[in-house]
């Protein structure tokens, strides 16, 4: 079964990879600032990455070690962005 999205600007697609490959980010924040639920997000991430890149993205949300999802999540984690992370522009970290 196919999941309808809506079309996104490109730079909604790049906020949404993003917070993807952010652990830190749980899909529940991706669905209240987007809409879309994570099988969706799974959907934009297989149609906008390379395969071995979503393969590895993949494998890393559902190790037992990600934190995509509130339930799972450690309570000490009240942050949703890591201070240490560098802004990412149109998926590539910035040089500055």
């Amino acid at each position: 079964m196919k999941l309808e999205t809506k079309q996104f600007t490109e730079r909604e697609l790049d906020r949404i990879i993003e917070m993807a490959w952010e652990d830190r980010t749980p899909f529940e924040a991706i669905e209240f600032q987007f809409g879309l639920a994570e099988k969706q997000v799974i959907q934009v991430m297989r149609g906008n990455l390379k395969e071995s890149s979503f393969k590895r993205w993949r494998k890393r949300v559902h190790s037992g070690v990600s934190q995509k999802h509130l339930k799972k999540r450690n309570p000490g984690i009240t942050r949703f962005k890591c201070s240490r992370q560098k802004a990412i522009s149109g998926n590539r970290i910035s040089k500055r």
